[in-house]
Formats: C-alpha cells, sequence, structure tokens
C-alpha cells in the first residue's frame, strides 16, 4: 500500500468554496482503479492549508493510472485554481517493524 500525502495550501478566503468542490471531486478519485481510501485535514494552526491523505495499492495506480486518466482532468477543473503555491505531493510506504 502507497500513502499519497499531498500538502494543499489554498488562497485565503477560499476555505469554505474549496471544501465544497473537494465534496464534488472526491467521488472522482474514489472511483479510480487502486484506490483505498482518503481523508482531507484541515491545519488547525493554519486555516487556509490541507493534507490529503490518499491510499493506493501501488504507486503506479496514482502517478498513471489516476494522473494519466481523464478523470484527472475533471479533478484539476474543480481543485487547482485554489492553489497557492500548487501542492507538494509525496508517496510513502509503511515500514513499521512487526511484532
Amino acid at each position: 500500500m502507497i500513502l499519497e500525502i499531498a500538502t494543499l495550501d489554498v488562497k485565503q478566503g477560499q476555505e469554505a468554496a474549496f471544501e465544497s468542490a473537494f465534496a464534488k471531486a472526491q467521488t472522482i478519485i474514489a472511483s479510480m482503479p487502486g484506490y483505498l481510501g482518503h481523508e482531507l485535514q484541515r491545519c488547525h494552526e493554519t486555516p487556509h492549508r490541507y493534507v490529503l491523505l490518499a491510499r493506493w495499492k501501488t504507486l503506479e495506480d496514482h502517478t498513471v493510472g489516476f494522473r494519466t486518466s481523464p478523470q484527472y482532468q475533471e479533478w484539476r477543473g474543480l481543485l487547482h485554481h485554489f492553489y497557492d503555491p500548487p501542492p507538494r505531493v509525496e508517496h510513502f510506504r509503511d515500514v513499521t517493524p512487526k511484532r
């Protein structure tokens, strides 16, 4: 499993509009092959900052399957005009030692 962490800085004053647009956009990501789940968290100290935590079966499910899909263009159209600067996206894998 891959955890995508996207840091999203939304233009100040547009947080409510962003959250409304995300409510629509989340159905897009949830429909993609390899999608396992997501959550959107808002920063307490910096209220215009969010993190998107999305879980994917493989890295390629996100970087190729989603990002090269027509659905991604719809996702971009709904959300990307809210960001300043562009999102920082990183991918993580679990390395917790097993007991």
